[in-house]
């Protein structure tokens, strides 16, 4: 993979030092993937974001030094101080809070952020039926909420449809990945939001490419590194998706927000 090719894809990413990427990406290189998102958005300096299932915070301190957004920096399998120590050492104290919270327990107060911001963690939570209606309140009227991760490229309804590369692990590792269609008609059904964006990533075929070399040059076992690199006929992909919040109400029956009837 040329250098060069890569500077005219990702040309922001590129600024950050690979060595400290590829320590603080918890999988694929998270810049890519976060660049290739921002493509289709419109941040500007004094929105708020909510990074979240942020890993390390290298994507929130990307989001901040690049666009000059507001960041709340959140994870729940990641210590905050860890990551507040990362966010000084880059400059960004002013731009990026760290915190340690559920996605599913959220200490924010409703239309808090003008867009959420979702790099490679949404499927680990994002597949409950509830779980937008639920994120959706502390989205602006207006704000959005983008999703960058993994896909299949076709929905598999039934343990005959694996791939035989994917049998082995498919139960461990992939069963709650899904099909961008499969996606769109969650989000779509509830009305909480417009879709603007569902499809795969342009610069795919890159991310994956570097992925897989990343996996090569490295010791460490990696289920996800190691289908991808098995999967001769592009079943697994990467995908963005991106709804605009409508103002329909967000209605919960059963997360901690219904105590305030």
């Amino acid at each position: 993979m040329a250098k060069q090719q890569l500077q005219h894809v990702f040309p922001k990413a590129l600024q950050y030092d690979p060595t400290w990427v590829r320590k603080h990406s918890m999988g694929e290189n998270v810049l890519f993937n976060l660049e290739s998102l921002t493509k289709s958005l419109e941040l500007r300096p004094g929105m708020r974001v909510l990074d979240l299932g942020c890993g390390k915070a290298i994507s929130s301190i990307f989001l901040a030094r690049e666009f000059g957004v507001t960041v709340y920096a959140v994870d729940e399998a990641v210590s905050a101080s860890g990551n507040y120590q990362r966010i000084c050492h880059a400059g960004c104290a002013d731009k990026v809070i760290p915190l340690e919270a559920d996605a599913r327990a959220l200490p924010f107060a409703e239309e808090f952020f003008d867009a959420v911001i979702v790099v490679d963690s949404y499927t680990y939570f994002g597949t409950d039926e509830k779980y937008l209606p639920y994120i959706a309140r502390f989205i602006k009227p207006g704000g959005c909420i983008a999703i960058v991760d993994v896909c299949f490229t076709q929905e598999v309804e039934t343990l005959e449809q694996v791939p035989d590369f994917l049998r082995q692990d498919y139960q461990h590792y992939w069963y709650f990945i899904h099909s961008i269609a499969w996606w769109r008609r969650l989000w779509e059904k509830t009305g909480l939001v417009q879709i603007e964006a569902a499809e795969e990533l342009a610069e795919a075929d890159l991310v994956r490419e570097h992925y897989i070399r990343d996996y090569e040059q490295q010791q460490e076992e990696d289920p996800f590194a190691k289908a991808l690199q098995l999967d001769q006929q592009g079943f697994i992909s990467f995908f963005k998706l991106i709804g605009r919040r409508t103002r329909k109400s967000a209605y919960l029956q059963d997360y901690k927000a219904e105590g305030k009837k």
